[in-house]
């Protein structure tokens, strides 16, 4: 462990787990057969609802200007549009 609190797991590890850089992991104690014992999994990762939410926007603009870009937000709050849900 470093001075960070970082650990480094052997390959086989990481490959049984399925974990990639980047990837967090879960420490779960446990009491089993009077001690404590700590399970290690990967953390699911968080659903990315938002991601591709303004594709349909996008499509047939052509002009990615900032002047563009302050049209089009000018046009949806005249017409009242929702944002992405």
């Amino acid at each position: 462990m470093t001075s960070k609190r970082q650990a480094t797991f052997p390959v086989e590890t990481c490959k049984e787990l399925g974990l990639k850089p980047g990837d967090q992991i879960v420490l779960d104690a446990r009491d089993e057969a009077g001690g404590r014992v700590w399970v290690l999994r990967r953390r699911d990762p968080r659903p990315r609802l938002w991601l591709g939410c303004l594709a349909p926007y996008g499509v047939s603009v052509a002009d990615h200007s900032m002047e563009a870009v302050r049209e089009s937000v000018r046009k949806g709050r005249k017409t009242g549009e929702e944002a992405c849900t």
